[in-house]
């Protein structure tokens, strides 16, 4: 059972590149070569990202983890966990950022992209101080259906701005779709499926539970023993 996070975790992962890869070269190529593939999947830039995300969905495994082996939570693992959520939430907002920008800017586009990131680091910063303050006194299973609430709920927002204006900037005088709303397409579907992650983890614990009946028996009367 131990295992499973980073089977969830690498699953996650797995998504995210099955995903990714066809639908930015879908988007951004006009023909589709093997040799694309190959290139895209050998570029350090394309792995960056993916492990942050990786590492991120471990870190929002934590608590699930530590409720389902019935260990006492902690303050570091939650404030893991609420960093990771805060994480999610400010991609959201930087993907929303970037498609509402390409839309009022009517195509044209500023190279410099630091107020882009500025928008998402501030969101984050923002994201981590509500959940901090805002989950103090929830029990620990409270904490993670909260933020998997607000990530669900945030990737559909961000949906609804990204969405329309992707429409709109595939509409203009482009030579592809337009970046940024790519990018926020990306963003919510990377966190809606990030939200899923402890659902998913808790499914197999379940599971694994039903299949390992003597196993859990045990499990607790050697906790019963160190008691």
């Amino acid at each position: 059972m131990k295992k499973w996070p980073l089977i969830v975790a690498g699953l996650y992962g797995l998504v995210l590149l099955t995903l990714f890869v066809p639908l930015l070269l879908i988007a951004f190529q006009p023909v589709i070569r093997v040799t694309d593939i190959q290139k895209a999947l050998a570029s350090g830039w394309l792995w960056f990202p993916i492990v942050i995300m990786v590492l991120a969905q471990f870190a929002l495994l934590r608590i699930p983890v530590h409720i389902a082996s019935r260990r006492p939570v902690t303050r570091r693992p939650l404030l893991i966990t609420i960093v990771a959520a805060a994480f999610m939430m400010g991609l959201l907002g930087f993907g929303a950022a970037g498609c509402v920008y390409e839309f009022l800017a009517s195509g044209i586009i500023d190279e410099s992209f630091w107020w882009w990131v500025g928008a998402g680091a501030a969101s984050w910063a923002f994201w981590a101080v509500y959940f901090h303050r805002s989950t103090k006194r929830a029990e620990p299973d409270q904490i993670v259906n909260r933020l998997r609430r607000f990530m669900r709920m945030g990737s559909i927002l961000e949906f609804l701005i990204a969405i329309p204006t992707h429409i709109v900037a595939r509409h203009r005088d482009y030579c592809c779709a337009g970046f940024m709303t790519f990018m926020g397409l990306a963003c919510g579907i990377s966190v809606m499926v990030f939200a899923f992650g402890p659902a998913v983890y808790f499914l197999f614990v379940e599971r694994w539970k039903r299949l390992h009946p003597n196993h859990e028996h045990q499990s607790e009367a050697v906790r019963a023993d160190q008691g």
